[in-house]
């Protein structure tokens, strides 16, 4: 099989007014409003991240489920003794090749965080909701951004990896954070300017700069085959804030990882910065749905990942037949049920209760 990209690591890549269960559909009369990290108070960003840490130490769930043929899935086996928050990490591995690059990619992560916010809640006791990470603002000076500056043990998200440690980041309230995927290790980030190999494209950071998002927003009104196309690009902003990053939000594998390690989007979640950068990619899909009528509902999008050749993705750049529509059904791999893509199209009606500031 030919491969589209032979060279690059591609990264494919206030409480809510009704609580009656994660998956319940209600009317939504008060929505929660998901802010920028930076709008958080300090005890706010404390809050999240001991939640998110009270995850990692609790135990694995057995009603967790690999649904895809390890032969195609290509990552370790169920670890039973790791946390529930590797068994959230497992989803995402297992479920790679049915959530990128086809019409699952943005419905499937806007569920995903939501569901990632519910375990927070009813699991640890978070009463916040879920921050995103507007990278539009780091894009310019992308290494020396402020926001790699909080080494604060309780409320600071930590800084760049340490070279000397596999790139292990040192400080911040994730220092400790232990992981099972695809080997035991704590969360690694290593800034990679041009991680696109061979491919002519730009430095990462040009991708997710303002003016080019306002590009992406600019996407006409109801082609949603188009804007998740340029979202979701190799080059695109979507990639390329994961693999600027590097590490675990890059999908590199660890020192210690099995010679067979497969680097690429698996546990992209092992990295907290996973659930604000998708929750970014939400609020630019949010943005683009809400600039007009014809986009509120607008979907296509096919089941399989057309990958093979250059041609067919250029077809087929959301995934190939069999095609989905708004009543297929998200996976979920035991973690919840599962509910259809129309039950979070809005964000204020079927399953959802929020909105962006």
């Amino acid at each position: 099989m030919t491969m589209l990209v032979p060279k690059v690591v591609v990264v494919v890549f206030a409480i809510t007014s009704y609580v009656v269960g994660a998956l319940s559909k209600n009317v939504c009369t008060k929505p929660s409003v998901r802010r920028e990290w930076r709008a958080f108070s300090a005890q706010e960003k404390a809050a999240w991240i001991r939640a998110v840490d009270c995850l990692s130490h609790l135990p694995h769930d057995p009603a967790l489920t690999a649904t895809v043929d390890p032969s195609i899935s290509q990552i370790p086996p169920i670890n039973a003794s790791g946390s529930y928050y590797d068994d959230i990490v497992y989803t995402h591995m297992d479920l790679n090749i049915r959530i990128h690059f086809t019409g699952l990619f943005l419905p499937w992560h806007r569920w995903y965080v939501y569901l990632f916010e519910n375990a927070l809640k009813s699991k640890c006791g978070y009463t916040g909701v879920s921050p995103y990470w507007n990278w539009t603002i780091d894009a310019p000076d992308y290494f020396e951004s402020s926001f790699w500056k909080d080494s604060d043990p309780q409320s600071g998200l930590g800084g760049w990896g340490n070279p000397k440690a596999d790139y292990s980041v040192p400080d911040g309230g994730f220092r400790n954070l232990h992981l099972s995927y695809p080997s035991p290790h704590t969360v690694r980030r290593d800034f990679t300017l041009q991680p696109f190999g061979d491919l002519p494209l730009k430095e990462a950071n040009s991708s997710f700069l303002a003016p080019e998002i306002e590009k992406l927003l600019e996407t006409p009104a109801g082609d949603y085959k188009s804007f998740q196309a340029a979202f979701e690009a190799f080059g695109g902003a979507h990639s390329s804030v994961h693999l600027i990053v590097g590490g675990d939000l890059g999908g590199t594998c660890p020192n210690n990882a099995p010679s067979n390690c497969i680097p690429g989007p698996t546990w992209s979640p092992n990295d907290p910065l996973f659930w604000m950068h998708h929750a970014m990619v939400d609020k630019v899909w949010y943005d683009w749905q809400h600039r007009n009528p014809e986009s509120a509902k607008s979907f296509f999008g096919g089941s399989v990942q057309a990958l093979q050749n250059l041609d067919s993705h250029n077809q087929y750049p959301n995934g190939g037949p069999p095609f989905l529509n708004l009543s297929s059904t998200m996976p979920a791999d035991g973690l919840s049920s599962e509910v259809t893509m129309g039950d979070v199209m809005n964000t204020t009606s079927g399953i959802l209760c929020y909105i962006y500031e």
